[in-house]
């Protein structure tokens, strides 16, 4: 049996054997996620659902952690990445609970990635351009890698808005990278993707609509936080443009739910931090889609959008740039007629 194979059955198995547990604890320590103005659900949801997410990959893991051949510093930066997601979980667990401030968490999160770029040495020191030739970034190295992270952790963190989005959202995104690392070769991207996919399978059992548990943002930020951090250590192994494409692609709907978030509220004069109800699932919500729906839609779009990420690494860069940004004027066009760049005045939280 492939390593993949195994990484995926052992973190599905996992995440369906321990979220049951979870959920208990939950209820038992007061880990509620209450209805409100903004949110679409209407009754307490236990929220910590990334506990389980985290201790099924880790299962995943420590069991083929001596499988699957890696280089010493392939190793070291692995492991720095297991470190990274454990502080990630740790801050999401206590938001989870305490509810902290939006740039207090940012901090955390900022501090999560300086661990994995600064004390592991994980950074995207170079990329190629359309025409094979190397771009070093030389000192904007660390900054980079480091806005990268923070910036996908906070992507898959804020699409977390209706039941199994941002869980099915995920594991589209790891199989998506799952499949170029097979078509590369680089077999450890692949084992840690499956784990990462399995997780998100197991835990979608309890998940979707109607969800008996939320990942909360322990599960969201951690997904994030390690699909960032692995695709950056096998975009250095392949050292080809299309690598940093490829999670761009596949975590394009939450990228783009974000960056439009961002835009819509310093548009409206709103704190970029402060939630609204302008999200793409609430907007098919309000065209009248029901929450199965809406999140179904939304696991097509992101199929396709991983479909193409695979699809460009048969492709020459060339090509594979202006498919990019077909795809890229087709989603905001899209985008902009269903009303996602306005603010919904009644949407502000008080």
């Amino acid at each position: 049996m492939p390593d993949y194979v195994l990484a995926f059955i052992i973190a599905a198995g996992v995440a369906l054997f321990v979220t049951p547990g979870v959920i208990f604890f939950a209820k038992k320590t007061g880990a509620m996620d209450a209805p409100d103005a903004r949110k679409v659900h209407k009754r307490p949801v236990p929220r910590i659902g990334g506990l389980g997410i985290y201790l099924a990959f880790m299962a995943a893991m420590l069991t083929i952690v001596n499988e699957v051949p890696v280089e010493p510093d392939v190793a070291f930066e692995l492991e720095g990445l297991v470190v990274g997601g454990s502080l990630i979980v740790l801050l999401g667990l206590i938001d989870d609970y305490k509810n902290l401030p939006a740039k207090v968490k940012l901090v955390g999160q900022i501090v999560a990635a300086c661990v994995l770029v600064i004390g592991f040495d994980v950074r995207i020191d170079f990329i190629t351009d359309p025409f094979g030739d190397y771009l070093f970034l030389e000192w904007f190295a660390i900054p980079a890698t480091v806005f990268w992270i923070v910036g996908l952790t906070n992507t898959v963190n804020l699409i977390d808005g209706l039941d199994g989005l941002a869980a099915g959202v995920s594991c589209i995104a790891a199989t998506t990278i799952f499949l170029v690392a097979l078509q590369q070769s680089i077999m450890f991207v692949a084992v840690f993707c499956a784990a990462i996919a399995g997780a998100a399978i197991g835990f979608l059992y309890y998940n979707f609509n109607p969800a008996r548990i939320f990942m909360g943002d322990s599960g969201s930020m951690f997904f994030g936080y390690m699909l960032s951090g692995i695709s950056v250590i096998g975009a250095v192994k392949s050292a080809a443009t299309i690598a940093l494409i490829v999670p761009i692609l596949a975590l394009g709907l939450p990228i783009l739910d974000t960056t439009i978030a961002i835009i819509r509220r310093y548009r409206g004069g709103v704190p970029i931090f402060k939630p609204d109800k302008g999200h793409l699932h609430h907007r098919l919500l309000d065209l009248g889609f029901t929450q199965r729906q809406a999140v179904l839609l939304m696991y097509v779009i992101s199929a396709l959008l991983g479909l193409s990420a695979v699809a460009l690494t048969e492709v020459s860069s060339q090509f594979a740039i202006l498919i990019v940004c077909v795809v890229v004027f087709v989603v905001l066009f899209g985008a902009k007629k269903i009303g996602i760049f306005h603010l919904k005045e009644q949407a502000h939280e008080s």
